[in-house]
């Protein structure tokens, strides 16, 4: 099949695939989600803004966006005016963190308490809910002042930043309503809670108590204290929230040639630990793996916990793996299995997908609540004929055995990334958010970027070696719309675009979106780097980005249809200021409110806490640029985006 495949929507995608095999790139464009006559764009009429790079975000003409919560501002009622000169690691823990990353809007029902997660999520209360917003990592030269640059922050921090990093690391819950002024939160909510490093967890699954989680102050290795490098997350309709463990090589320090054990050794320099990291270890000794070599094992899992009973103690999955997630996302149908996808959000890393062994039963609450400790964790491979397998990640099948360094399936868990690559699962381009439509059902992966693959080693999946701008796939699952079983091995795929300027001149850099004729897509209408994604309640689709200041105009969220004539087009809905970029899109569930969280604004060159690139959101000069959540709305209440 090496000739031009016949539907004219994805010409423009079939071209600036041409550094591909052809006939990868053909029949990796076949299989499609969307039908092609539906006017899936219909309701995407918002006037679009143009690109562009300057200190303040942009929406819309008709929206209004309230700054809902800001770095440093307080959850409980009585705190003093934030002043980060004189911020102390309580104070921090009473307080929203730094680097708002993923959102997940939690309704509450008015009739039911805590503890009744399900009972709230089934309210869909688009006026009152819980704001869960994680805080993805720390930067102190834009934190605290002093600091000349990035680099003498990460290694020169005192005690005292060390312990205030800790505390506005993790995540907020935060009771948030809607009233005639916009959207606030409230202070006074029993719900209203910080998770930080210092926060004592449970180990679950099949990994829980191996020796490899054992440390000098848990010889159980079924409790940690606290999270770090929380990226993106999920839901889950029995009312819990996931959060994930993304960046948390970082976090340690030491050399991995150092470590006695060769498994360890070679699982540390996997995640980038090094004794030029953050001195986080000099100050607290568990981040020191010279000290500790088994804490790191600890960290890169799944974070499960439920936001609607604050005594609560938060899980890892280990069931889930081990890799840098971004987030996991379920599809959940009532008497069958749970499925979760996610990406591991490094060059040449893997798709996965978890199946619970048991059913998801409504209203099953002890139950439910199992459903992710005990299944089957899968790898993705992407064949060039566009289809697809999950392969099992099982201790004894195929090389995952004892003559491969696998003791057990502790051992697949905590190395997941080898074990995934002996499978011979397909390395990606940087997989971050991975989404189910819930409207058409169809399964949908962010790949952001890889610099690093070479001319070599493209494959249908990932077509351009030096892949700087990104790409959209979409993984369709056998059945029809609505029932398509997700629990099946087998599924079909398909590029859903490029990202990248379509008329660049290198066609490697070149974009590629679904339009039937040149008019489709403006000339603001491109974008890179897809990060984050996000569906409304019809359907449609809106990405966020982490990349394109490098292509001269900010990131943030762009919205497309995923069916019919306008599949695959983008018109641009919102922009950040500066160094910033845009994570964690949430939709309330009528769909009239959009969060976004406005990540390291102000983060570039030579920008610092004492001479800043910008001061956003505040523009005060005693404050330094905050990361900050947006409520974003229609002034006339409708739906977004219409």
């Amino acid at each position: 099949m090496s000739k031009e495949p016949k539907n004219p929507t994805r010409r423009a995608l079939f071209k600036a695939l041409g550094a591909a095999t052809a006939v990868g790139a053909t029949v990796g464009l076949l299989p499609s989600c969307g039908k092609k006559r539906d006017s899936g764009a219909a309701n995407l009429s918002f006037a679009e803004i143009p690109h562009a790079l300057d200190d303040r975000h942009h929406l819309p003409v008709g929206y209004n966006a309230d700054l809902l919560l800001r770095w440093g501002d307080p959850l409980v009622p009585g705190a003093t005016p934030f002043d980060p000169r004189a911020l102390t690691p309580r104070e921090q823990e009473r307080r929203f963190g730094y680097n708002n990353d993923f959102i997940a809007f939690m309704p509450l029902d008015p009739g039911a308490g805590p503890g009744e997660g399900e009972r709230h999520c089934k309210s869909r209360n688009s006026t009152r809910g819980l704001l869960c917003v994680n805080h993805e990592y720390t930067q102190p030269h834009l934190m605290f002042s002093g600091y000349n640059d990035e680099h003498s922050a990460t290694r020169g921090v005192s005690a005292q930043h060390v312990a205030v990093e800790q505390a506005a690391c993790g995540h907020s819950v935060v009771e948030i309503a809607k009233t005639d002024n916009g959207w606030r939160p409230v202070l006074d909510s029993p719900y209203n809670r910080r998770i930080t490093l210092n926060t004592g967890m449970e180990i679950v699954g099949p990994a829980a108590g191996d020796r490899r989680l054992c440390t000098g102050a848990d010889s159980s290795g079924k409790r940690v204290l606290g999270t770090v490098g929380n990226c993106a997350g999920g839901k889950t309709p029995w009312g819990t929230v996931l959060i994930a463990e993304e960046g948390f090589g970082g976090a340690f320090q030491g050399d991995p040639d150092a470590v006695a054990d060769p498994v360890e050794a070679r699982n540390h320099h996997a995640f980038g630990i090094s004794p030029h990291n953050r001195n986080w270890g000099e100050y607290d000794r568990r981040f020191d793996i010279s000290v500790e070599p088994n804490e790191p094992n600890r960290f890169g899992w799944m974070v499960e916990y439920d936001p609607y009973d604050p005594s609560s103690r938060p899980r890892k999955l280990t069931g889930l793996g081990r890799f840098q997630h971004e987030g996991f996302t379920l599809v959940c149908k009532p008497g069958a299995p749970v499925v979760a996808y996610g990406g591991d959000d490094d060059e040449h890393q893997f798709v996965y997908r978890f199946v619970s062994s048991g059913i998801y039963r409504p209203g099953d609450h002890t139950q439910n609540r199992q459903l992710l400790t005990e299944g089957t964790l899968y790898a993705a491979r992407f064949d060039a004929d566009g289809s697809g397998r999950w392969l099992p990640l099982l201790f004894g099948q195929g090389p995952l055995t004892p003559e491969n360094g696998f003791r057990n399936q502790a051992d697949v868990l905590i190395d997941t990334r080898r074990a995934a690559a002996l499978l011979g699962a397909t390395p990606m381009d940087r997989p971050e958010d991975v989404e189910t439509n819930p409207v058409n059902d169809c399964t949908y992966v962010m790949l952001t970027k890889n610099k690093k693959r070479k001319h070599g080693d493209i494959d249908a999946a990932n077509p351009r070696p030096r892949n700087v701008a990104g790409h959209v796939l979409e993984i369709v699952p056998p059945g029809k719309k609505g029932r398509r079983d997700h629990s099946s091995n087998r599924f079909k795929w398909n590029t859903f675009l490029l990202g990248g300027n379509p008329n660049a001149e290198d066609p490697n850099e070149r974009g590629a979106y679904g339009q039937q004729s040149p008019g489709a897509i403006s000339t603001h209408g491109w974008f890179a780097n897809p990060d984050n994604v996000a569906f409304d309640p019809k359907g449609n689709m809106w990405i966020a980005t982490d990349g394109c200041e490098r292509f001269g105009f900010h990131d943030g969220l762009w919205a497309m249809a995923t069916e019919g004539e306008m599949r695959a087009a983008p018109k641009h809905f919102f922009g950040c200021p500066r160094g910033a970029e845009v994570c964690g899109p949430e939709f309330t569930p009528d769909g009239t409110t959009l969060f976004v969280a406005v990540q390291h604004p102000a983060d570039g060159g030579s920008s610092t806490f004492d001479h800043p690139m910008h001061r956003w959101p505040d523009g005060d000069p005693a404050l330094p640029p905050r990361p900050s959540v947006l409520a974003i709305y229609r002034k006339d209440g409708r739906v977004i985006g219409s």
